[in-house]
């Protein structure tokens, strides 16, 4: 029996126990969601047939979407994701989407929280990969898709089933999914650049290093110039290799773990505004206002807000 039947092999009773409160557990207001855990695990799983969907939003967990009968439309940034049957998309915490569900059909759908991981020093290459929305199909890579595909589904499993150490086996499950995303990265990043294994391994071990650097040393100023001679490297060769190993230049990499500092700071009331955007590395006020806001869509006073207004009134 393959995992994902074997992730369904329960009785009704089970299944809509677990499935039946994900209309009212994912609570929307002013653009912000609170993820409603359950049992203090970092991790919620539905398998479900809603067909209501859900108004644009954020949260800090990280969804995966696994259509299986029927598309399920998802707008991340004012891009269109038609997620057919069996395909599986990522979003990012953090990143601003709307789910379209169609007429009929049924989905897995995985809230994870990723924020017990980012200690690990190779999790800030995963967070690279993970910085937009990612579509992975099986046209595109056989042998990732299937190994992704089938640890998604033993989490379904696990889940559903309540098995014993279910608790520790989803998000050990998450970390091996994580590092089959990191690996399938890699051999992506051999056959484009053309490189032998050696040199594409000892680059990505610099690269790995600099992103953990700057994410220890994002509150101080780091440039261009400075991360180049800390590298060994021209100014434009790391800049070069810097897009290649994380999609991003560098100043916007910067820019966004800045960001994502700031969220957090500003879920504590007790913080200056003015205080935040200093502690989160960036050199003044007025900048901090307009990168936040081009990243999250609204102000930090107005995400400070949204985000005080919903945990004292989830309804």
């Amino acid at each position: 029996m393959d995992k994902k039947n074997e992730a369904l092999n329960l009785t009704r009773e089970q299944f809509y126990s677990a499935n039946s409160d994900f209309a009212s557990a994912r609570k929307v207001n002013n653009g912000q969601e609170v993820v409603d855990y359950q049992g203090g695990n970092p991790y919620r799983i539905w398998h479900n047939d809603i067909t209501v969907g859900f108004e644009p939003h954020r949260h800090s967990a990280l969804e995966i979407i696994i259509p299986e009968e029927n598309i399920y439309t998802v707008v991340c940034n004012r891009i269109t994701y038609e997620v057919q049957p069996a395909q599986i998309l990522f979003i990012p915490p953090g990143i601003t989407h709307e789910l379209i569900a169609p007429p009929s059909g049924k989905r897995y759908i995985y809230l994870m929280n990723v924020s017990h991981f980012t200690s690990l020093r190779s999790f800030a290459r995963i967070m690279s990969i993970l910085s937009q929305p990612l579509l992975i199909t099986r046209e595109d890579n056989e042998y990732a898709y299937d190994e992704i595909y089938d640890l998604l589904m033993q989490m379904s499993f696990e889940y559903f089933n309540e098995t014993d150490y279910s608790d520790l086996s989803i998000p050990s499950l998450l970390l091996q999914l994580f590092i089959s995303l990191g690996k399938n990265f890699a051999d992506q990043l051999n056959a484009s650049t053309g490189k032998v294994s050696s040199r594409s391994k000892e680059y990505l071990d610099l690269f790995t290093n600099t992103l953990k650097y700057i994410d220890e040393h994002f509150t101080e100023k780091l440039s261009l110039e400075d991360m180049a001679i800390k590298t060994g490297f021209s100014k434009f060769h790391f800049s070069r290799l810097f897009k290649k190993y994380t999609n991003y230049n560098f100043s916007d990499y910067l820019c966004l773990r800045r960001v994502r500092e700031a969220e957090t700071l500003l879920q504590r009331p007790d913080i200056p505004i003015t205080d935040v955007a200093i502690t989160s590395g960036f050199s003044s006020i007025s900048t901090f206002n307009r990168i936040f806001k081009q990243h999250k869509g609204c102000s930090p006073s107005e995400y400070r807000s949204l985000n005080y207004a919903l945990l004292q009134h989830p309804e």
